[in-house]
């Protein structure tokens, strides 16, 4: 298998979200743990997309249950000075927010999506994606001082490396079915819960179960035996450590997050790597 090859890049890149559980912080960590050298790269529960911005593979494929999620990808990669455009003209304002919020945004154009996904991403409350189970986009605006909602230049610079990859709306069992021997593939899916105070709401209107994550450690399994190098991300929830008690190598890390319904729970927790 051909090893990975990464396209020279004019400027810097980094994720262009704002993402709950993101990996930016941990992306050391990641790269530590991954393979140097794999075919093609694979990346089922994309979020902010960290470890791919990072890593910048020429032959990837990224994929979400999220629709508007990857269809925000899709602009940026196919049409980034039309979504430029249109954030240019939003204002950080909390009447344009709500007004903005209510659009049925799932009827337009993919710019008009993505640029409606990246302002509310950046003006809202802590850079939540959160839906009722009618998919309805619910986040609060946030109160932040002169907030970036249009970063240009970054977002030419994810566009580039963007560039030829394959983004798929899905189910990530589905979205590794290619990977084959010598290929890498990432998963970060919606974490355990360590408490029920954790507050960590599912991003999609669906939610994440324990058999969902029973069926990821069954597909990373398979994946394994294919010859496919995996990297998962988790909580160290006790239901985690059981689910990668064999044939897994478990380590654990530190990460600062914030999302907990008590301001004293916050703050560095440990999380799993498995690999």
């Amino acid at each position: 298998m051909e090893a990975r090859k990464l396209d020279t890049f004019t400027s810097p890149c980094r994720p262009f979200l704002k993402w709950v559980g993101g990996k930016r912080q941990l992306v050391p960590d990641l790269v530590a743990r991954a393979p140097r050298s794999f075919g093609q790269y694979f990346e089922p529960f994309v979020g902010g997309g960290a470890l791919f911005f990072h890593l910048r593979p020429r032959e990837a494929v990224l994929a979400d249950a999220n629709e508007r999620l990857i269809r925000t990808y899709r602009a940026v990669r196919d049409d980034v000075e039309g979504v430029i455009d249109l954030l240019r003209g939003y204002p950080y304002d909390p009447d344009f927010y709500y007004r903005l919020r209510e659009v049925a945004v799932d009827a337009r154009a993919d710019t008009e999506v993505a640029a409606w996904f990246v302002y509310l991403n950046r003006a809202g409350f802590n850079g939540l994606y959160r839906v009722n189970r009618a998919n309805e986009f619910n986040v609060s605006f946030g109160r932040y001082v002169n907030p970036t909602i249009c970063d240009a230049d970054n977002l030419r610079a994810c566009s580039e490396a963007l560039r030829g990859v394959n983004l798929l709306v899905g189910d990530f069992a589905s979205a590794v079915e290619s990977a084959r021997r010598g290929d890498f593939a990432y998963f970060d899916p919606p974490y355990v819960p360590l408490s029920a105070t954790s507050c960590f709401t599912s991003y999609a209107s669906e939610g994440f179960g324990a058999d969902d994550q029973r069926r990821l450690r069954l597909t990373a399994a398979k994946l394994k035996k294919r010859g496919v190098r995996v990297l998962l991300s988790n909580s160290s929830a006790p239901f985690v450590r059981e689910l990668y008690s064999g044939g897994f190598d478990v380590s654990e890390v530190s990460a600062t997050r914030a999302v907990n319904c008590r301001a004293d729970r916050r703050g560095a927790v440990k999380e799993l790597l498995i690999r």
